[in-house]
């Protein structure tokens, strides 16, 4: 790497991820310490030596039942034709000390009393109805192995066999959050501003696999500040992360601060996102500078500082993979290994991957996946279509539940989604227009398919599938017949498309059929309009923006435009409904379940409170073809 005029990093060359991993093992012994804590105060620690029980339990042969104990050997002879009365005998209930001379126990229910005595009626075997010394766990017998993660069941036990404190690896990581447009937890940033959340994330993680966190204040972009703080905590802890300062901007010190104070090992390493990576060494510590990119910074916490911590011997997330087939295509750059994050679904017997954005700041795609892909560096890309592996970051079982709707945003597929988990049932929505869901569905990579067409004719939907699925029987399921029109800042109408700086939707989006639509009846071509190709994916996304200014009106529904108190000037009402195969439909329960919510009181009362709804044929299902 070199620096340009202005102090910014240039990369020349790049370590692939699996030689920088095998570089940061062979530089590091990392060999952690061993601490001795109390067993109540250990639970996800984890043990850095085998613990044995100093005590047997039970510590003496107890009843296990009440009755009364007897000596074996006196009751050979008992049969129900010929009872033995037994005169030796003591009465014991359930987890009394059985005493000498004693090696079974009847049940009181077995025996009848008589003149003091007990008549039985049946032989009793040694040892019957007893526990003897030791039958939970002997004296120096092993209660878990070493390098186990302590869980609340093993506190219990500790605890019962007498222990007090029990050995644990002992590993404390600084987490420092360096950067001058980062404002601590409960600030309202200002433009520019972020809340700093990354080390949040960290503490999260990395507290899972038992090390020990400190979580430093933010540190301004100070090289001097910057240098104090982390000499301060190679002090003091075995490892040091380091948020944002990575990059290549020209108040990026991390690298400066790590040749400062040590050696800077690898800076940049060939991995999407997350390439401005930074190893060092302080004094025979690892230091982690990571970029300030929320899932940059996830992926380096998955990809290298858990792979740190397993050789310390601390545990690391169980990594379940299933088979996929992509949805879309996805291109990558080769010399480089690639991660998208991705929703994965199962389509009757077959897991579908669908990529979500992969720009690097965009925090919401970590919320909404539930797995991820590798583009190995060696690969250009995968195609839509192709067969591939995907890293789940749920239970198996978890993913099995969600249920894939592509097409047509609204705000109210996220109220639905809620009502579902009531039932188990995880909607995983993408928007990418009616269009672009009929697609997907055509396809087979989605269970759902939002729509809300307007043909030529002026019915909704059921032409575009008689077009598309040509002999194909489907399901159509209404959610509500919606409003749509015209969102400003200044109760603008439609007229005002021609004078006024417009939002559109994408492509293949039932709103831009519309829009167009009504286009056509008013003689107005696309060049009349400032700002038909700005476009937006979603109806919040129109009123976000002309709510923040980059654009005067736009199209969206009227619970949009609510939901950011815009004015609204209708234009029109349509038929916004869920689409699937009939096939789908009759075999996947989760998809009736979907259909018999939205039936549901409870569900119209959603759309009734979000405003701009008409809810008569909501819940109504039509057929086509």
């Amino acid at each position: 790497m070199v620096k340009d005029k202005e102090g910014a990093t240039r990369y020349l060359t790049l370590t692939s991820l699996d030689q920088a991993l095998k570089i940061l093992h062979d530089r590091f012994a990392c060999i952690p310490r061993t601490v001795k804590i109390p067993v109540q105060n250990s639970s996800g620690k984890i043990t850095s030596e085998a613990v044995f029980s100093p005590l047997s339990v039970p510590a003496a042969h107890l009843s296990a039942m009440d009755g009364i104990a007897v000596r074996s050997c006196d009751t050979g002879e008992a049969t129900d034709q010929k009872p033995v009365l037994l005169t030796h005998f003591a009465r014991v209930n359930t987890g009394n000390v059985i005493p000498d001379g004693y090696d079974a126990v009847v049940m009181i229910e077995d025996v009848i009393e008589q003149d003091g005595s007990f008549l039985i009626h049946s032989a009793a075997h040694p040892w019957q109805h007893i526990r003897p010394i030791g039958e939970d766990i002997a004296e120096t017998e092993m209660i878990i192995p070493l390098l186990t993660q302590i869980r609340p069941v093993d506190i219990s036990a500790m605890i019962s066999y007498g222990i007090t404190e029990v050995p644990v690896l002992d590993l404390n990581v600084a987490l420092i959050p360096t950067g001058s447009e980062i404002v601590p937890v409960g600030t309202k940033p200002l433009p520019g501003q972020v809340i700093e959340s990354n080390m949040y994330m960290a503490a999260a993680m990395l507290s899972k696999s038992g090390v020990s966190i400190t979580h430093y204040p933010i540190v301004q972009d100070d090289v001097n500040k910057i240098t104090t703080t982390v000499n301060e905590a190679i002090q003091n802890h075995d490892i040091v992360i380091i948020s944002a300062g990575s990059s290549k901007g020209t108040k990026d010190y991390t690298a400066q601060v790590i040749e400062t104070l040590g050696e800077v090992i690898i800076h940049g390493v060939a991995i999407k996102p997350a390439k401005p990576v930074i190893m060092g060494e302080i004094a025979e510590k690892p230091v982690i500078g990571m970029p300030g990119y929320p899932i940059a910074c996830h992926t380096i916490l998955r990809e290298i500082i858990q792979p740190l911590l397993s050789w310390y011997g601390f545990v690391t997330p169980e990594q379940n993979t299933v088979p996929v087939r992509l949805t879309s295509t996805l291109q990558s750059s080769i010399g480089t290994d690639e991660f998208v994050l991705a929703t994965v679904g199962k389509i009757k017997e077959e897991w579908v991957a669908s990529p979500l954005s992969r720009g690097a700041g965009v925090q919401m795609s970590m919320v909404r996946a539930n797995a991820y892909l590798k583009i190995p560096s060696e690969q250009e890309g995968v195609e839509t279509g192709d067969k591939t592996t995907a890293y789940l970051t749920v239970p198996t079982s978890v993913a099995e539940q969600v249920v894939l709707i592509t097409g047509s945003h609204d705000p109210v597929i996220d109220h639905l989604s809620n009502l579902m988990r009531k039932s188990g049932i995880q909607i995983a929505s993408s928007h990418v227009g009616s269009m672009g869901g009929l697609l997907t569905l055509k396809r087979g990579y989605c269970h759902l398919a939002p729509m809300h067409l307007l043909s030529e004719d002026g019915e909704y939907n059921i032409p575009y599938l008689q077009k598309y699925f040509p002999g194909e029987e489907l399901v159509l399921i209404c959610v509500a017949e919606r409003v749509q029109g015209m969102v400003s800042r200044e109760s603008l109408g439609f007229e005002a498309i021609t004078s006024h700086r417009f939002i559109n939707r994408q492509r293949g989006s039932g709103t831009r059929m519309l829009l167009d639509h009504l286009m056509k009846e008013k003689g107005i071509t696309s060049d009349q309009i400032e700002g038909y190709d700005q476009e937006a994916t979603t109806h919040l996304g129109v009123c976000l923006a002309v709510r923040s200014g980059d654009a005067d009106l736009g199209m969206a529904v009227h619970s949009a435009a609510r939901a950011f108190s815009l004015p609204f000037v209708p234009v029109g009402v349509e038929r916004y409904e869920l689409v699937t195969t009939k096939n789908l439909f009759e075999s996947d329960p989760r998809i009736r379940a979907i259909a018999e919510i939205i039936k549901t009181q409870e569900f119209k009362v959603i759309l009734t409170k979000l405003g701009g709804y008409e809810t008569e044929k909501t819940g109504v299902i039509r057929y086509c073809n």
